[in-house]
């Protein structure tokens, strides 16, 4: 098969039909499900495609939906708590028979993945890599109990308006038009009430109990500073709550990997499982390398001649959203004018 092709297979898992594909060639790398995966859903979006068929240029990518989710049986509910999803992930990598395997956990599935780890370093197969991304040990530091509460709410109780605040803390840095769509598919993954049930899910997850066990597996953390959806401060505790883990600090605000500098998470996580060491990359740089695709295409605005309020009505922004990312840009750029930035991206016309 081609690196950008999948084909979704089905294991017998507790009992339950569990949906996965397998892509690209090389040693396994199993990525831990997350709440609202779908196998199938997932593969029609380019960008994941492409962040997916990039890892599978160096590993055997396996994923997998969750049962009671996308294409696996719902034959009864997702899994409802933390021993349950590390059974999940546990029982699939024993039906797939990998006797070595790394894993992959990003967001809700970082703990999962852990506490999978944990398990397995006590017996066949052996977990040889573990690598960690905008992850979190306890669901409840995720935001104030208020503020839980109150996504809940609209998730729950204004679906249409849920699913597209959801959209704006995962992926800022999208184009209106992605952030429609991808609100759009997640109406289509679930009713309101099972959406607010997995984000509850995902609140109520907690994996500190297993991660002082993984002092054998080779952890990488990576973690975007600016990450909207799980802070940057909750990657640097899951961090130091693995012994011997590295925390790698990425540039960006989104939260999904495979927006914004994929190439990045791609990077770090390669470089992890080939035994090299990743390199930090949320430093300030002078140049477009380290501007958010969002950044890029306010500073072409910007460039043009357009006022903040202009951009914002072209984006269908807020005024003061485009305010920040003027100034962001001018940080990064390290500039001190709308002028200079201007200039700056006429100097690079090309981007």
């Amino acid at each position: 098969m081609r690196g950008d092709e999948q084909r979704v297979h089905h294991a017998d898992v507790g009992g339950r039909s569990v949906a996965w594909a397998a892509t690209g060639s090389g040693p396994p790398l199993v990525v831990a499900g997350w709440w609202s995966s779908h196998l199938a859903v997932d593969w029609r979006d380019a960008r994941f495609r492409r962040f997916v068929t990039r890892l599978g240029e160096h590993a055997r990518v396996v994923r997998y939906d969750r049962p009671g989710t996308g294409l696996s049986a719902r034959d009864g509910p997702p899994p409802a708590s933390f021993a349950e999803e590390v059974a999940v992930l546990t029982g699939l990598v024993g039906a797939l028979g990998l006797d070595e395997v790394a894993m992959l956990g990003a967001s809700s599935g970082a703990g999962v993945a852990a506490g999978a780890a944990a398990e397995l370093s006590v017996r066949r197969p052996r977990v040889t890599h573990l690598v960690l991304y905008g992850g979190y040990a306890r669901g409840t530091d995720v935001a104030s109990d208020a503020a839980r509460a109150a996504m809940l709410d609209v998730v729950r109780g204004h679906w249409g308006l849920g699913s597209r605040v959801l959209a704006d803390v995962f992926m800022p840095s999208a184009s209106a038009a992605e952030r429609d769509r991808f609100a759009r598919s997640q109406r289509t993954l679930g009713t309101p009430e099972e959406a607010a049930a997995q984000l509850r899910h995902a609140y109520a997850l907690d994996a500190r109990a297993v991660l002082p066990a993984l002092g054998a597996v080779p952890t990488l953390v990576l973690h975007r500073r600016g990450d909207r959806a799980i802070p940057f401060a909750l990657g640097e505790d899951l961090a130091a709550r693995v012994p011997n883990a590295r925390l790698v600090a990425l540039a960006g605000e989104d939260h999904l990997p495979w927006l914004g500098d994929a190439t990045a998470v791609v990077d770090a996580t390669v470089a992890h499982l080939e035994g090299r060491a990743a390199r930090p990359t949320s430093s300030p740089g002078r140049s477009d390398r380290a501007l958010t695709p969002r950044e890029l295409e306010v500073l072409r605005l910007v460039a043009a001649g357009l006022t903040d309020a202009e951009i914002a009505r072209e984006l269908v922004l807020s005024p003061h959203t485009v305010h920040r990312h003027v100034a962001n840009v001018r940080t990064k750029l390290g500039v001190t004018s709308r002028a200079a930035a201007a200039a700056w991206a006429a100097r690079h016309a090309g981007l």
